[in-house]
């Protein structure tokens, strides 16, 4: 399958219409979370995306809580938070907001590395894991210096070995990848990403 991705549109025009134009070439669109700001204008970003007309997967970033990103999503669409779906005999696991905890207050959607790893302990199986924040130690680094990822996505990868793992949150990371085991990690960024998978047997 043809993978259109991308995270932190952070209500940006023209990178939603950039995503909009190239979704018809996709035969997966995927959202790593952070559509809006601060828990605002999420209405406004799902309204600047809702041309994407082929199937999505979305996790919600530290920006929009689950219940709100369920609210606003396309009709059609997957929000992925703790749990997996099939899409095109692809396997799919999500888990959205920042971990481990941030420290942007009140406003910030996060979860502990525990309660992360509670979320994450059902996945068994998937071609594709999609995650808000980076597993620690790749594409993690904030201000040039800080390595601010999860351990318990780092754990995860580990322990299924997808093919790819995507995320986003740390902007100065975007567009920076590595490997846990035989998984390419991407930091996706609002820029058009494209990757190719195929369904394991």
């Amino acid at each position: 399958m043809k993978i259109l991705a991308f995270s932190d549109l952070h209500i940006s025009e023209d990178a939603a219409a950039a995503l909009v134009a190239a979704s018809s070439g996709a035969d997966l669109v995927i959202g790593a979370g952070d559509f809006c700001n601060r828990r605002e204008g999420l209405d406004q970003a799902m309204a600047m995306i809702e041309g994407i007309a082929v199937p999505f997967v979305m996790v919600p970033g530290n920006c929009e809580s689950a219940d709100e990103l369920h609210a606003a999503a396309p009709a059609g669409a997957h929000v992925l938070h703790g749990e997996g779906v099939e899409v095109g005999g692809l396997r799919l696991f999500g888990l959205g907001y920042g971990v481990p905890v941030t420290p942007f207050g009140d406003w910030s959607c996060d979860l502990t590395e525990e309660a992360a790893a509670g979320l994450l302990a059902p996945c068994e199986a998937a071609d594709v894991m999609v995650f808000h924040s980076p597993p620690k130690g790749i594409a993690d680094v904030t201000g040039g210096w800080f390595s601010v990822g999860s351990t318990a996505i780092r754990d995860a990868i580990a322990r299924v070995q997808p093919q790819l793992a995507v995320c986003g949150h740390i902007h100065d990371c975007w567009g920076r990848e590595g490997m846990i085991g035989a998984t390419r990690v991407v930091n996706l960024g609002p820029g058009v990403n494209w990757f190719e998978i195929g369904a394991r047997p």
